[in-house]
């Protein structure tokens, strides 16, 4: 039985023993295999390994192996007859690290999950990341079906600092490895061309690599391999070498794949030469003599000549700078525009010209001056600056037809920043001397972008005499961050810039050629573009533009007719010094094709579009949409232990800070309950709250509907109040929560800036935008929206095209890159991994925030409410420790925080108000697509009771303030009407969305329709039910604008993800229930289930009225109604009793009042404050009954008493299952009554008792739920001895209908004594019919005089309004309701 922690390698490098290294020090025992003896070996054994004499002995006894040379597939050693697949133990787990063939892969894998249960392939590619935060650490990305990858986490975790673990094809980590080679070949040879050509154009190499190191020509192997160029280093011919091997099998793969590799193939020509000839005729030479006999110099030397510091060259001429005040400026474009209003900013007075006249006026309103020709921009100035696209138009503003140097006065000096020859610049100096006006030139290419150029921190080289650098400076100083003075007088700065251009130039054509080529191994090439930024093929380049390539966006911010530009430079100085360049000139090919194409003034990543056209590959690389539950599943299992209970109690204890979530819409309070929520911020408010010594408080910014300056400044001013109202309350500690929307909306980075200028700087900003009611998951840094069982990308929702708050980036950290504008690279953002919070727990959180340094910013990866748990809990830890941090996060963040249960969502009944009668304010602002399609299930569902007023958005922001004013009062009096009619009303803006030419424009329209909603709002006069606010903005506007409240208690959730409030006392409309709907929580069904759960319910069931009374002990009246003044007496007594009752109707009334009838008493029942049923009484035929069931009552009683006991059972059991399919309640009589109800008479030999004995056959088998007993009781009016009823009887039968679960109903209930009814009720009676009473009250209202037929229904009604308001006080239902 092999033992867990043996692991096996086959082959050994340099990178391999330092795994050897971890997996000893981790524990593990180490045995190993190589050939070919040596420093290796003897490394190996040194620390701790155990070499091996055969791969069989490696295999056997090991659980985990790793194969890290390509041999065994040359030689078999795996899968021939002796291979080792025999050895291997059953669960083994082989690592391939070796480049091996598809096809070989294949069989090795067949062979071992054939001949070998539970034995797992994984590829893995290992390799040391060399940027941002895992530079010098170890990555491994590992590749396996689900099982293999989960199996063999526990060794790769142990020898990587960095695990990416993927389900896919074992093989692809040779891909990635292949893709890597590519870039790192073409990198080399393209280095060694640029280093070359700069000696040659008489650049000192050591300040060329100097200066592109730090520029976008830079790249991993410009960097770390120049050096060795540069001294001769041995070293290089064995990489050189190693190299041009790796890249031959590269090459062979892409004949395969038919798939053309034109840098690729001159590069590996280029090595092949350089290696060939150093090993010429078994005598060797170092490459770098081949290159130096090649292009024409010794590099050593010229390395070795004596050099200079162009950044100190600066510090002597500043000494004799000359301030300038007037500057002519030629060429506004991208970058050109930036640097002319930068200068203004830094009170330079500029005249500009431009051809492009938008352009001129975008820069007078900015307090630019402008000119109409080159000349008129340069009379008068101290310095004129020229920033065209090119020679050709360099030539024209300076010499051709009102140009520039005609009207420059004696001795100014022309800056040229454009980027053209060293011949064209040493040319223009000669002419400018020839004007004979003393003109000076300055040689200044500039580099770094258009952000940097309106910053002021490009980099800029200078060359000139010190006269014109004298006169310049200032003006460079100020357009720069770093300023380097090259000697060699004009024309130098622009050889730098060259060299860095053709660096620039072909690392793009080769992430080009990288990723088409990636795209064809079958790679998901967004997951290849975040390995390799961390891999030796880097280059500053490959990290901008290969984004570009992803998203398929080529908006220019550098044309690819530029590159066709620069590197025809190259190429014209490369045929005047008569060096050959095939590299640079390759990838100029490339340009020149997609400039042909068309394609000329796209952004330069669309070069990659010359591969695609090729070869019909698509590098575009859209996050995939994945299946929600396979990626939760693969996902490690959850820390075992919830931190909810201590984090609970700690802030029971007080023992964590106050939180204080600054909630940018009223939405963030999702997750929380038994929360305030305040809507004002004076210092005087916030030392009253933080006096409670509260857990946590929201304060409502609705900052997502400013524009960022007001965002800004607001969260400065809150925050200054809230380090003034913590300083006056003892022992208040408190950490800032910026709410934001889990969409990733909003103004980041601006309210985290305005923050940290007011709090200090934090340790680290914290991102989190989980939130699982609303379905968003972070998972391996990308945020995921759910939708039904998908996880889509963010960046590919319509949450991100959002016209204020839109951004392209699903990864965080590129998000994070994306709206910093650069500022803080992904690559230097943190991650709290999913892997780190199930494996580690609380105290690996708190470990990694403690080790990140001040100002870092960290994303926080979770897929479940324990994890944001465990994350809590381990920054607690951290805070604990000193640490502080500025939060934005979602919903999810704040209750774990603070420790919060979630509880069920809070219903109508949990508030009572089940029967307040005004109708509920549904208010839809909201424009997310996924608020329209829920709009649209709810008038779907609803419409037939929502009543809908839409508000013109064209008319209230598009329109005069006179067409404005008329739609506001039009909406607010149908609305004031609606609500007072009791009618659940909708009030929203038109759907058709209308946006500005700019997000400033948007958010202003957008203010617009929030403020005409807010006054809607305002005039509506009548008291909603309940309020409902879809939409941050609108529910933030409508709360503390229209409804005035200055501060919330959040009770809980209407629907998971839905808060729920109570207004404070002192708004418009205190304790109403305010119903806070995101516009993006929910599916399209949402919206409409909560409004159906809060909307007024129209009837009552009369099963649940018969049970209330039951569990109550008290008993309903049903009283028998022939018109409106009747229903009304009975409703009005029922309300003014707070009473549940029983509206009656009886066949005789039903045929006089007919449907009309039936409709008062049901919208009487449904207008009502207290519970009202409508019930139809003694249906004595099927044919009155089946008709009964389709007019709306809620209850029907079969009356049978007429027919033989099996006839009545079979008539009320064909009736009961007609009505029951309906919903309703059957009450039906067995025995009969006497007397006469309605002109039908009973006499009395025709009466007859109910049978007790019968009872229980009739319920069975009728399935009745409410049953009207004979015990003596009559129709009309008792007989002058009065009633005699059969009180033991009764007492029988409430035995058996308890037992039953049947309700007893007493009919003849007028002239029963009240001892007599009360002593009924306490037997079980809960249902007693009243007529007799209720018509002769109103018969005798008819006997008296009225002056008018009003004054006679009023009084009818009065008096049979004080009848039944005794009866119901006497059956015990009054204050029952």
């Amino acid at each position: 039985m092999a033992s867990s922690g043996v692991v096996g390698f086959i082959g050994l490098d340099v990178l391999s023993l330092e795994l050897v290294s971890s997996l000893i020090r981790s524990g593990f025992r180490v045995q190993g295999f190589e050939e070919v003896n040596g420093t290796l070996v003897d490394e190996f054994l040194r620390l701790g390994g155990v070499r091996c004499d055969s791969v069989k002995d490696v295999a056997r006894g090991a659980t985990t192996l790793f194969v890290v040379t390509d041999y065994g597939e040359k030689a078999d050693l795996l899968l021939g007859s002796d291979g080792l697949v025999n050895e291997l133990h059953n669960d083994v787990v082989v690592i391939l690290q070796s480049t091996l063939s598809p096809s070989y892969i294949h069989k090795l894998q067949k062979s071992l999950t054939g001949e070998l249960d539970g034995a797992a392939l994984v590829g893995a590619h290992v390799f040391k990341g060399v940027s941002g935060s895992f530079n010098g650490k170890r990555i491994v990305v590992a590749f396996g079906n689900h099982g293999a990858v989960q199996k063999m986490q526990p060794v790769l975790s142990a020898i990587s600092a960095k695990l990416l673990a993927f389900e896919g094809e074992i093989g692809d980590g040779s891909k990635i490895r292949m893709v890597n080679d590519l870039l790192e070949g073409i990198h080399l040879v393209a280095s060694v061309e640029a280093m070359y050509l700069g000696v040659r154009a008489g650049i000192h190499p050591s300040i060329l690599y100097d200066i592109i190191s730090n520029a976008a020509g830079s790249s991993w192997i410009f960097v770390n391999m120049v050096p060795k160029l540069l001294t001769y280093d041995d070293s290089l011919a064995n990489s050189l070498d190693s190299m041009a091997k790796r890249l031959g099998l590269l090459m062979g793969t892409a004949k395969q794949l038919t798939f053309p590799l034109p840098l690729l193939s001159m590069a590996y020509q280029q090595l092949i030469y350089g290696t060939s000839h150093a090993c010429r005729n078994n005598h060797f030479t170092s490459p770098v003599k081949v290159w130096d006999d090649t292009f024409g110099v010794n590099i050593t030397d010229s390395a070795n000549a004596k050099s200079y510091n162009p950044e100190a060259l600066v510090d002597q001429l500043s000494t004799s700078s000359i301030a300038v005040k007037k500057i002519g400026f030629i060429g506004l474009g991208a970058m050109g525009f930036g640097m002319a209003t930068h200068l203004l900013r830094s009170n330079y007075c500029v005249l500009a010209y431009d051809v492009y006249k938008p352009t001129l006026s975008r820069f007078q309103d900015l307090d630019g001056l402008v000119g109409t020709s080159p000349a008129a921009v340069s009379k008068d100035v101290e310095v004129l600056i020229v920033m065209v696209a090119n020679e050709t138009q360099a030539e024209s503003v300076l010499f051709g037809d009102a140009g520039s140097v005609s009207a420059l006065p004696a001795g100014a000096s022309v800056i040229l920043s454009s980027t053209v020859s060293p011949a064209f610049v040493k040319n223009l100096e000669l002419r400018l001397k020839d004007e004979q006006k003393s003109l000076k030139l300055v040689d200044a290419p500039v580099s770094g972008g258009v952000k940097r150029a309106a910053d002021g921190t490009l980099t800029i080289m200078a060359s000139g005499t010190d006269e014109a650098l004298a006169c310049t400076l200032s003006v460079l100083s100020a357009l720069s961050e770093k300023l380097y003075v090259i000697k060699g007088g004009c024309g130098a700065a622009s050889s730098v810039k060259m060299v860095n251009q053709l660096l620039a130039g072909v690392h793009i054509a080769a992430a080009a050629e990288a990723m088409a080529f990636g795209a064809r191994l079958g790679l998901n090439t967004r997951m290849l573009f975040e390995i390799i930024k961390h891999e030796r093929g880097f280059s500053w380049m490959f990290e901008n533009r290969v984004p570009h390539m992803l998203d398929n966006d080529y908006t220019p911010y550098s044309a690819i007719d530029i590159f066709v530009k620069d590197l025809g430079i190259v190429s014209a100085e490369s045929s005047s010094l008569k060096m050959p360049l095939p590299i640079a000139s390759a990838a100029h090919q490339l340009f020149l094709s997609g400039s042909a194409s068309g394609w000329g003034r796209y952004d330069d990543a669309a070069v990659v579009k010359v591969y695609e056209t090729l070869t019909g590959v698509k590098v575009e690389g859209k996050l995939s949409v994945r299946n929600m539950e396979s990626v939760l599943k693969s996902l490690p299992p959850e820390w075992p232990e919830n931190p909810i209970e201590d984090l609970q109690r700690q802030e029971q204890q007080k023992v964590s800070k106050v939180l204080v979530v600054l909630d940018d819409d009223p939405t963030g309070t999702q997750t929380v309950h038994d929360i305030e929520v305040l809507t004002e911020w004076n210092v005087e408010t916030l030392i009253e709250q933080f006096s409670k010594n509260p857990v946590c408080f929201f304060i409502l910014t609705n900052s997502r509907s400013l524009s960022s300056e007001k965002a800004a400044s607001l969260t400065k001013e809150i925050c200054q109040n809230l380090d003034m109202a913590a300083q006056r309350v003892k022992d208040i500690n408190y950490t800032v929560v910026l709410r934001g929307d889990s969409t990733l909306r909003g103004h980041f980075p601006e309210e985290a800036d305005a923050a940290v200028s007011i709090l200090g700087e934090m340790d680290a900003w914290i991102i989190c935008p989980f939130f699982l009611q609303g379905g968003r998951y972070t998972i391996d840094d990308i945020h995921y929206v759910a939708d039904s069982d998908r996880l889509v990308p963010a960046g590919e929702t319509e949450f991100s095209k959002d016209a204020s708050f839109g951004y392209k980036s699903s990864n965080l950290c590129e998000w994070v890159e994306e709206k910093t504008k650069g500022r803080i690279t992904a690559s230097s953002v943190a991650s709290i991994s999913i892997s780190l919070l199930r494996t580690g727990g609380p105290t690996a959180v708190c470990s990694l925030l403690c080790s990140l340094q001040k100002g870092s910013t960290c994303i926080v990866n979770a897929a479940s409410e324990r994890d944001i748990a465990v994350f809590a809990a381990g920054m607690i830890q951290a805070e604990r420790k000193g640490k502080c941090f500025l939060c934005r996060t979602a919903a999810s963040f704040v209750s774990a925080r603070i420790g919060i249960r979630p509880k069920q969502p809070i219903q109508p009944s949990d508030l009572g108000i089940n029967r307040i009668v005004t109708g509920g304010l549904i208010v839809v602002g909201s424009y997310v697509p996924k608020t329209t399609k829920q709009v649209e299930e709810l008038r779907s569902q609803l419409g037939h009771v929502l009543k809908c007023v839409e508000i013109s958005v064209d008319k209230v922001a598009m329109k005069s303030v006179e067409d404005r004013e008329e739609e506001i009062n039009r909406a607010a009096e149908m609305a004031n009407t609606l609500l007072r009619l009791h009618r659940d009303t909708l009030l929203m803006t038109s759907r058709k969305l209308i946006t500005g030419k700019t997000p400033s424009e948007s958010l202003e329209i957008n203010y617009k329709v929030s403020s005409a909603l807010v006054e809607i709002v305002r005039r509506i006069n009548a008291r909603p039910r309940y309020i409902l606010a879809k939409g941050g903005i609108t529910s933030s506007d409508l709360a503390t604008k229209a409804l005035e409240a200055k501060r919330a208690m959040v009770i809980g959730q209407a629907l998971a993800g839905v808060p729920l409030w109570q207004l404070g006392p002192e708004s418009r409309h205190p304790g109403v229930p305010y119903i806070v709907f995101p516009g993006n929580v929910g599916d399209n069904n949402a919206l409409a289930v909560v409004v159906k759960t809060w909307a007024r319910p129209s009837r009552f069931s009369a099963k649940d009225l018969l049970l209330s009374a039951e569990n109550g002990g008290y008993a309903i009246g049903a009283f028998n109604v022939y018109n409106l003044e009747g229903i009304e007496a009975v409703v009005a007594a029922a309300e003014a009793e707070n009473s549940p009752a029983i509206l009656q109707v009886h066949p005789g009334a039903l045929k006089f009042g007919g449907l009309p009838l039936v409709a008062c008493c049901i919208s009487a029942a449904e207008q009502s404050t207290v519970p009202i049923t409508v019930h139809f009484d003694h249906g004595s035929s099927k044919s009155e009954l089946v008709e009964a069931l389709e007019l709306g009552f809620d209850s029907v009683m079969v009356d049978g008493s007429h027919l033989p006991l099996m006839e009545n059972i079979s008539y009320t059991k064909y009736i009961s299952i007609l009505a029951h399919s309906k919903g309703m309640l059957v009450e039906a009589e067995l025995g009969r009554l006497s007397g006469t109800e309605d002109d039908l008479t009973v006499e009395d030999y025709e009466a007859r008792l109910t049978d007790a004995s019968q009872a229980e056959e009739f319920i069975d088998k009728t399935g009745i739920d409410a049953l009207a007993v004979c015990i003596g009781n009559v129709h009309g009016t008792y007989p002058a001895g009065g009633p005699n009823l059969r009180l033991n009887l009764l007492k029988d039968l409430r035995t058996l209908t308890l037992k039953k679960g049947v309700s007893l109903v007493l009919h003849g209930a007028s002239g029963l004594p009240k001892e007599l009814v009360k002593e009924c009720i306490e037997l079980g009676v809960r249902k007693f019919n009243v007529n007799t009473e209720v018509r002769s009250a109103y018969l005798e209202v008819l006997r008296k005089p009225n002056k008018d037929l009003v004054h006679v229904m009023a009084a009818a009604k009065d008096a049979m309004k004080a009848v039944v308001a005794e009866k119901m006080r006497l059956f015990g239902s009054a204050g029952k309701a």
